[in-house]
């Protein structure tokens, strides 16, 4: 029996692709080539736009005719798509997802594919490591909190493992994977290893306590990752260690020390802002308000002299007027980005955005926005 994978989405789905491919070669498959020698298709799905979740509906479709030339073909869904369709309180997800998708012979939950699976890379030189699962920001517009869940750290142990072996194997450039990477272990020190003195022992023996700070207007604790990528960057053999995605919440003064003195940490940066205006950041539930994030960029640059940013932007938010729009296109000006993934807002199921409040910026406006943005930011990196 052969299966074949066929991955939509980001880097943390590519990641889990790695995994499902040990999940099944575990139990006696072998990779197929493509769909039509495979006996199982595995789709592992994107949600966060419309246009990903359609795109799944589609493939379906055009697969199920290969169950006709063979009687063991099987095609299985797995990722965001089940995940959100699982915990998205309506139901209206998971009620589309079983109307348009007949064809399925199986709906696998990622839960199922646990970090015992050793990834399968297809890379030999650069290897994704993925460090957390899920986010607990709960930004208006994003699906992601239901499709992956609550932000869920691994354990630091089994990280420093897995790089450790990926290193004894020969592999010079890593990436750090997290739908919010820099607030990785923040869920362990706030639980903490010592019951009666209430801190997080790091391997090392340094203990980091649950003190509360404030940064870019919300409350948070301290999180293991500037410790984390500390650990990592001692390691020989290492060339280049890169993360994704990082949020301006919890970009630390310590991240920031700790990325200046680790010359094999990447100096391009993805830091996601979304939007230039403030009272589209106060709907979208982005906590920092665009000075905030002018300001992060400047303390970065100042501190990192040779960082580069790239950057996630959304256009045609519920109730972004042209101002609004110009003030997103002035900071993306202003700030001078590398590159940028810029997306028109669709209303996902679930999120707080497609509940309350209307998809009022027709498409044609969306597209103009997109245009103009794209030709600002990513001119340079399509030239190159």
């Amino acid at each position: 029996m052969r299966y074949f994978i066929k991955t939509f989405g980001c880097q943390q789905n590519v990641a889990d692709s790695e995994r499902i491919a040990s999940y099944y070669e575990s139990r006696g498959y072998k990779p197929a080539q493509d769909y039509d020698s495979a006996d199982v298709v595995v789709i592992n799905t994107c949600v966060i736009r419309q246009q990903a979740e359609d795109r799944v509906y589609g493939l379906v479709k055009n697969l199920s005719p290969l169950k006709q030339k063979n009687p063991n073909f099987k095609i299985v869904v797995t990722g965001c798509l089940i995940g959100a369709a699982a915990r998205e309180p309506s139901g209206q997800l998971m009620r589309r997802m079983r109307t348009q998708l007949p064809e399925v012979d199986e709906f696998l939950p990622l839960e199922e594919v646990g970090f015992e699976y050793q990834a399968i890379r297809q890379d030999q030189e650069h290897a994704w490591v993925p460090i957390s699962n899920g986010c607990n920001n709960f930004c208006t517009f994003c699906i992601v909190p239901l499709s992956r869940g609550r932000e869920v750290s691994r354990p630091f142990e089994s990280i420093m493992k897995e790089v450790e072996d990926l290193v004894k194997q020969g592999y010079k450039k890593i990436t750090l994977l997290g739908q919010n990477v820099n607030s990785y272990g923040s869920d362990l020190v706030s639980q903490g290893r010592n019951k009666q003195k209430k801190y997080y022992k790091l391997p090392d023996g340094e203990e980091v306590k649950p003190v509360i700070v404030k940064h870019l207007g919300k409350y948070r604790i301290p999180t293991l990752f500037p410790y984390l990528l500390r650990e990592i960057a001692k390691m020989k053999g290492l060339e280049k260690i890169s993360f994704m995605s990082s949020n301006p919440w919890d970009f630390s003064n310590k991240l920031i020390k700790i990325i200046a003195e680790c010359p094999q940490i990447d100096r391009i940066i993805h830091l996601p802002f979304q939007s230039g205006d403030n009272k589209i950041l106060k709907k979208m539930n982005r906590w920092y308000t665009r000075m905030q994030y002018i300001n992060l960029v400047k303390k970065i640059r100042n501190k990192i002299p040779q960082v580069s940013f790239t950057t996630d932007i959304i256009v045609g938010f519920p109730g972004e007027t042209e101002k609004a729009f110009q003030q997103t296109f002035d900071l993306a000006k202003n700030v001078g980005f590398e590159r940028a993934f810029i997306s028109c807002y669709s209303p996902r199921p679930g999120t707080v955005s497609e509940n309350t409040l209307i998809d009022d910026i027709s498409h044609q406006v969306k597209m103009e926005r997109f245009h103009f943005l794209d030709k600002l930011i990513n001119f340079k990196y399509r030239k190159n």
